[in-house]
């Protein structure tokens, strides 16, 4: 009872996350607008900086969608399907875009977060893709003992 209980939470911490990256991603442009007034960074690089976290975040909500698909399966008992398989794999991509995009972001700022992230999406896309792969391997034998069964 209580992992699921703990699944649950992290199911509801990820539809949070997931529709409030909505708003944000909405609100970039006015945040930025905003911020310009006091940071000249966001002043000087407006259009740039909002298109970069704009599809940085719309990529960060494609990875939330995905890990939201693959909790229904967690919460319906079943997770080693080849859709969560195609799930990681997607993950694994877009976490390199994001990586990508904050490389760009370097371009007009250099700061100390952008290489975080760009480490820290580099190395979730290297185990979103081994977990897809350790994934296929458990969704084979799983289909390989249903058929022997």
């Amino acid at each position: 009872m209580k992992k699921f209980s703990l699944v649950l939470f992290t199911k509801g911490l990820l539809d949070f996350m997931f529709f409030s990256g909505i708003i944000i991603c909405i609100s970039v442009p006015f945040l930025f607008k905003h911020a310009g007034r006091y940071i000249n960074i966001f002043d000087l690089y407006y259009v740039p900086l909002s298109i970069i976290y704009i599809i940085s975040g719309i990529f960060a909500l494609a990875i939330l969608s995905e890990l939201r698909k693959m909790f229904k399966t967690v919460i319906n008992e079943n997770p080693f399907i080849r859709e969560n398989v195609t799930s990681l794999k997607k993950m694994g991509i877009y976490a390199f875009v994001i990586a990508v995009l904050m490389g760009v972001k370097l371009i007009f700022t250099v700061t100390f977060a952008a290489l975080v992230l760009i480490l820290v999406f580099i190395i979730a896309g290297l185990f979103s893709l081994v977990l897809a792969q350790v994934f296929d391997q458990a969704v084979t034998y799983k289909l390989e003992n249903d058929l022997t069964i």
